[in-house]
């Protein structure tokens, strides 16, 4: 069996609520998907940083941290679709992250990584400086179409966040 397939089983066991199974199998995986994070090759990374979301392995929000500062765009992408993924009933990871999330929405030279840093922000808290930031990024004539109407939404729902608290 591979990671990507121990990820999937992980997952399917998740979805159905066996939470005993899925620990057992984050027990055997758990040295496998620490060793493919630091795999050289940059599609293996990618897959380990997307299998912690397929494990709902919250235990590893800090080896997603490597994962958002990879060389590679594909594993950036990847630990942040395992990072919004985690994110959803657990706010809080997001606010660990904002300050990179911050500098990954706004310079990082892969668009689709800046798309995925601002849509990761929406589950995170209405903190001022981010809607300052997703402000700006919708403002900007220089930001992509698709980014800029990507951070006019994740920002409009998190000022309705923010007036609903």
């Amino acid at each position: 069996m591979t990671l990507a397939d121990a990820a999937a089983e992980a997952d399917a066991l998740a979805q159905a609520g066996d939470e005993r199974s899925l620990a057992s199998l984050r027990a055997r995986w758990d040295d496998e998907l620490e060793a493919a994070a630091r795999n050289v090759d940059y599609r293996v990374r990618a897959q380990a940083y997307r299998a912690i979301a397929q494990f709902r392995f919250r235990q590893k929000l800090e080896l997603l941290r490597r994962g958002l500062e990879d060389e590679s765009p594909a594993a950036r992408g990847s630990a942040l679709i395992s990072l919004e993924a985690l994110s959803r009933r657990h706010p809080g990871d997001v606010n660990a992250f904002r300050s990179l999330l911050h500098e990954l929405a706004a310079h990082d030279p892969n668009l689709a990584v800046r798309r995925l840093a601002v849509i990761c922000l929406k589950n995170g808290s209405p903190q001022r400086d981010t809607l300052q930031l997703l402000e700006g990024i919708a403002e900007s004539d220089d930001a992509d179409g698709e980014l800029r109407k990507t951070a006019r939404v994740v920002g409009s729902a998190l000022r309705k966040k923010a007036v609903s608290r």
